[in-house]
């Protein structure tokens, strides 16, 4: 599969999630049976939050053994994140790359309201700090609402970047045109992923 026939999936996958028409391909036992056998050839990695209302499974309509799935918490990448999407990438050979932000994302939001953290959450929002403090720096004045958008934006971008410079496989892939990376952000209300233009 190509890194386009990927993100085509992907997208009608979406569509029909979004539209109430979700096929649930590929959740049986004979699928499950079929990755035990064969092994897992997963057509994108996918680089999400926690949130639980945000199944990259569910909201792309896949099945067992479509979808490489890392999420944390805001989606930031640590030495485990790095580790397992250059696994996709080197020894899965997977055809796509997502780093998928969300709408109202609770960790993006604790870091665009500051305040006192504790044990490892401060670490966490010392990771999204640099992004808040760009989009507020973009637009002086914006309302929480608009930092936040534009904080869940640069996440994203952020994280996309991280694993270019960061992963020797996935910069080799994406430039070899083996692999694509792509950034979108899922709207909780709509239940559809909006994807960069084409082009």
């Amino acid at each position: 599969m190509t890194p386009k026939q990927a993100l085509e999936a992907l997208v009608q996958g979406n569509r029909r999630y979004a539209e109430g028409r979700a096929e649930h391909p590929g959740c049986g036992a004979d699928r499950r049976r079929d990755t035990l056998a064969h092994g897992q050839h997963p057509l994108a990695a996918v680089l999400g939050c926690s949130d639980s209302r945000v199944p990259p499974e569910l909201l792309f309509d896949q099945g067992v053994g479509d979808l490489f799935v890392v999420r944390t918490a805001g989606h930031v990448l640590d030495e485990a994140g790095l580790a397992s999407i250059e696994y996709a990438v080197d020894h899965l050979h997977v055809p796509l790359l997502v780093v998928l932000g969300h709408s109202r994302c609770g960790a993006i939001t604790a870091a665009v309201q500051g305040g006192e953290a504790h044990g490892h959450l401060a670490g966490l929002l010392g990771h999204l700090a640099p992004v808040v403090r760009q989009a507020r720096a973009e637009a002086p004045g914006a309302d929480a609402d608009a930092v936040l958008a534009r904080a869940i934006e640069l996440q994203v971008s952020q994280a996309s970047r991280q694993l270019l410079e960061q992963c020797a496989p996935v910069r080799r892939a994406v430039e070899a045109g083996a692999c694509g990376l792509v950034g979108a952000n899922y709207d909780l209300a709509s239940g559809l992923v909006a994807w960069p233009p084409a082009g």
